[in-house]
């Protein structure tokens, strides 16, 4: 399950964010394995900024499904920091936390940031690199543009070992594909339900592979009482190629991609 999560604007957050707890601890009770949890500043409906935050109080209210950072915007934050807290949070939820990495995928986000969208992949690729060696309990040495760290080590390490699971956002761009398989990370993709082939044309180019079972496709998908009425409301958002929804899944089900 992945949750941008999409909220009405005229929606009051405290009780979007009171709902969407409740569906993460519904999700337990029907033993779905996974939820991850997105992170945006700037889009109106998307109201989580720190979705470890939110995985902290979701963690406390379920017991067996594992939440993941779906993804952490890397360019926006240290790398330090980021793999500090994820650390703490692997152990807070007895290695139930998975950390997803991405760019971000929002440009008005970046422009509240002051960065240009052409350097976000740059950045979180810098960030990325950090943080998987802090996380693997390694000691870290590199000078950015944008960031420092000299001798870096982490004072807690992971609970999952020899690191928690790791997954990067492949959008727009083959950019998140060769960051997995450099890794060897799994791949969170986002595409349109028409395309179902799952391929990976450019991780295999970084000599590894992403790993394996874990891609992981995120679909939209759109909640109505009907067949009929989904296929409807899919047509006038442009979803499935503008066809008529092909199974109850439309009807069933909903999600979103980052």
């Amino acid at each position: 399950m992945f949750m941008g999560p999409f909220h009405a604007t005229n929606l009051d957050p405290t009780y979007a964010l009171e709902r969407d707890l409740q569906l993460v601890t519904l999700l337990d009770r029907l033993g779905f394995d996974e939820a991850w949890i997105g992170e945006h500043h700037s889009g109106g409906f998307e109201i989580i900024v720190a979705p470890e935050v939110f995985i902290a109080a979701a963690a406390e209210r379920t017991k067996h499904i594992r939440l993941g950072t779906g993804v952490k915007s890397l360019p926006y934050h240290h790398p330090f920091i980021v793999a500090e807290t994820v650390a703490q949070l692997d152990h807070m939820t007895r290695g139930r936390v998975m950390f997803g990495a991405g760019p971000g995928a929002l440009p008005s986000d970046s422009k509240m940031f002051g960065l240009a969208p052409v350097d976000l992949r740059p950045r979180m690729d810098e960030a990325l690199e950090c943080i998987v060696a802090l996380l693997r309990g390694e000691t870290v040495t590199k000078k950015t543009s944008w960031f420092e760290l000299n001798e870096a080590r982490l004072s807690v390490g992971c609970y999952t070992q020899p690191t928690m699971e790791l997954a990067i956002a492949s959008v727009r761009s083959p950019a998140g594909a060769l960051a997995a398989g450099r890794y060897g990370a799994g791949l969170m993709l986002a595409v349109r339900d028409s395309d179902s082939s799952g391929r990976n044309p450019r991780a295999g180019a970084q000599g590894r592979s992403v790993r394996p079972g874990k891609m992981d496709r995120l679909c939209p998908r759109h909640r109505a009482r009907a067949q009929s009425s989904a296929a409807r409301a899919c047509r006038s958002c442009g979803l499935d190629g503008g066809k008529p929804a092909r199974d109850r899944r439309h009807a069933g089900r909903c999600g979103g991609a980052n």
